[in-house]
């Protein structure tokens, strides 16, 4: 594999696929009234990593330009990356910087300045993303609207399926608004909860009864 990725250094753009694991099996649902699972289990996908430009050093670090990785229905891409264990993906963690955009399961996406990627036992396990604000967005399935919400720092957990929000908090979640210290949004379920924090005020919900629950109801 390093020299693999030695001989992709020098080419653009250069395309890296990992394959890191066996076929996707299918995984059957509790039951029929439980929350809906991926119908890949996304720990035995492999993972797909393409580049304009990438660096590969001998302390196992590497730096990448207009970069993108996929493993099943997630999605990392930005302007530039540089990443700390490439090796297997065992225990990886990658520093996106520049038009970050991840997109998840059921067409969950997020975008912001920077983005902190963790990788265990090869599978893309969690994304914290940062920015002025980070924005998050679903389409939800059971109502005309999409789901949508932002904050200073949102993290993505990958095998949870959900987005915590923190740090100026806010979701609008199809029918009303919220904002509180902490949202966090069940990408699966599609529902949010609240927390409040006595030094950074309660929760506060904003119900419009003209609300449709159509897209154009309510501006972030």
């Amino acid at each position: 594999m390093l020299r693999l990725l030695q001989r992709i250094a020098v080419l653009a753009p250069a395309v890296l696929v990992l394959n890191c694991a066996v076929a996707a099996t299918h995984i059957a649902a509790a039951n029929r009234n439980s929350i809906p699972a991926p119908s890949k289990d996304a720990r035995k996908l492999p993972i797909n990593v393409t580049a304009s430009k990438a660096e590969y050093n001998k302390d196992d670090t590497g730096v990448f330009q207009d970069i993108v990785i996929t493993q099943g229905d997630t999605r990392v891409q930005a302007d530039r990356a540089h990443a700390v264990g490439i090796n297997n993906f065992d225990n990886s963690r990658w520093t996106f910087e520049g038009n970050v955009r991840i997109t998840g399961e059921q067409h969950g996406s997020l975008k912001s300045d920077l983005a902190i990627v963790e990788f265990k036992n090869k599978y893309l396990a969690k994304a914290t993303v940062t920015g002025n604000p980070a924005e998050f967005e679903q389409k939800r399935t059971d109502i005309d609207a999409i789901a949508k919400g932002h904050a200073h720092e949102i993290v993505y957990d990958v095998t949870d399926g959900t987005v915590r929000l923190s740090e100026d908090a806010w979701v609008w979640d199809g029918h009303n608004a919220m904002s509180a210290a902490q949202l966090v949004y069940d990408i699966r379920a599609q529902h949010v909860s609240a927390t409040s924090d006595p030094k950074k005020g309660p929760v506060t919900f904003t119900i419009d009864p003209n609300s449709s629950g159509g897209d154009n109801d309510k501006k972030p």
